[in-house]
């Protein structure tokens, strides 16, 4: 059959689609052209924020409309179980988070005895997912698709923070054999790839047997010939060890960048979500990583209304970032999650509130962001390209170690997606640099 995903949500959403379209391919079924091609629909769902989850059920309804046969997959369903069959009436499969590996099974099966007779649902449970290391073929080639890859090294998540609905839906975790990542990233970069992103709900909570940590990974990682460049995320600041440190100054594939949520800057507020971790503690870990590089991309979620946060509160989050001195910030404004801790308590922080609080927080990042970014003028940095920038064409666009967006206008000549040119930068703005090859 012909099909088509439509994917909401997070890195590892995306990665668990492009090991969907591998396994459909793999069983004989025809990645279309787009939704309106496409026989069968599959819609990959988030549930982290009740928006986000009301856009994928609102998606597989809309396409049910229009006649398609239509799955769900992903974390909304893990939540939802057999009310996404109500909530979305005429949807003919759902599976959960770690049983996607089951899709071209099903669709299969309802090509076999059509759509009409079809309500099949796989939640799942903790088991580990069929075709982690399916990655779909050379047809990308010429995109930046084809020479970036993300790789999942653990699934689940055994934080349980107050507010977070993740591990009720993706289980506890679980992580790879070290052996199988690294037999899947060398074959990847045999196939011409040359930036590997290494996806886990806590990434540096990633252990082998006997010991074997993250950092370990790194530098296994790190003596595969061909792969230029060694991405992660997300990050806990409980990882951010010396072993981690000394494992980002030698393995120089490793790039310049962690995505390290704080969430808050209260330690009040730290301890009522579980993270773990002091206000002081985050700081730390921070300098420890600017210590050995002063340049080092420190990016970051962090959330606004949490149940009972007060002003004093709320302006130790923004005192905190402004010390931390965030390259960028994600803001989000509380939500509560169905079966969560944070669920039971009152969510008495205004909606006005909460938008005032997200738009101060956005204001002092963009103040941020430039000076940081600034500081960068006159540097040289190699950028990874990724083709023409989507705001405009004449220009080209690419990512340097700590993954800052740089552009640069084409007519300096072309260059090839996935190929590191020397950048010397000549503006910076808060989100972006610009600049000029350096012959």
């Amino acid at each position: 059959m012909r099909f088509w995903i439509h994917t909401y949500g997070c890195q590892m959403n995306v990665r668990d689609s492009e090991a969907v379209e591998a396994l459909m391919v793999a069983a004989g079924h025809v990645k279309a052209t787009g939704e309106a091609d496409a026989e069968v629909v599959i819609v990959n769902s988030c549930t982290v924020r009740q928006k986000a989850e009301e856009k994928a059920v609102g998606k597989a309804g809309n396409l049910v409309a229009e006649g398609k046969i239509v799955g769900m997959m992903g974390c909304a369903v893990k939540r939802l179980g057999e009310e996404v069959f109500r909530r979305v009436p005429g949807l003919s499969f759902a599976v959960g988070p770690r049983c996607f590996g089951l899709v071209p099974k099903i669709v299969a099966e309802i090509a076999a005895r059509g759509a009409g007779s079809a309500r099949i649902l796989e939640t799942g449970g903790d088991e580990v997912p069929e075709g982690l290391s399916a990655h779909p073929d050379s047809a990308r080639a010429g995109s930046f698709a084809a020479v970036q890859s993300y790789v999942t090294v653990m699934v689940g998540c055994d934080n349980c923070c107050s507010y977070c609905i993740v591990p009720k839906v993706r289980g506890h975790e679980w992580c790879r054999p070290p052996d199988e990542i690294v037999a899947e990233v060398r074959c990847l970069a045999e196939r011409g790839v040359k930036e590997v992103c290494l996806l886990g709900q806590s990434v540096l909570r990633y252990r082998g047997k006997d010991g074997f940590t993250f950092p370990m990974l790194l530098r296994r990682l790190q003596a595969i010939d061909g792969l230029e460049r060694i991405r992660f995320t997300s990050a806990h600041p409980g990882g951010c060890t010396e072993e981690l440190v000394a494992a980002l100054r030698d393995c120089g594939k490793v790039c310049r960048h962690i995505h390290l949520p704080v969430q808050s800057g209260s330690d009040r507020i730290l301890r009522d979500m579980g993270r773990r971790y002091t206000r002081d503690e985050y700081l730390s870990a921070v300098a420890r990583l600017r210590d050995f590089d002063p340049e080092f991309a420190v990016t970051t979620d962090v959330i606004v209304g949490y149940p009972g946060e007060t002003e004093e509160d709320f302006q130790a989050t923004r005192s905190l970032m402004e010390e931390a001195g965030f390259d960028n910030s994600f803001v989000f404004k509380y939500s509560p999650r169905p079966g969560t801790r944070a669920a039971a308590m009152e969510d008495d922080v205004p909606a006005a509130e909460k938008e005032r609080r997200n738009q101060v927080l956005l204001a002092d990042q963009e103040t941020r962001g430039l000076a940081r970014n600034g500081g960068l003028v006159g540097t040289v940095r190699e950028v990874m390209v990724e083709g023409p920038s989507k705001r405009n064409k004449e220009r080209l666009s690419g990512r340097d170690s700590g993954n800052r967006i740089v552009v640069w206008d084409a007519s300096h000549g072309a260059a090839a997606v996935g190929s590191l040119v020397r950048i010397r930068i000549l503006e910076a703005h808060p989100q972006i640099l610009v600049g000029e090859p350096v012959d």
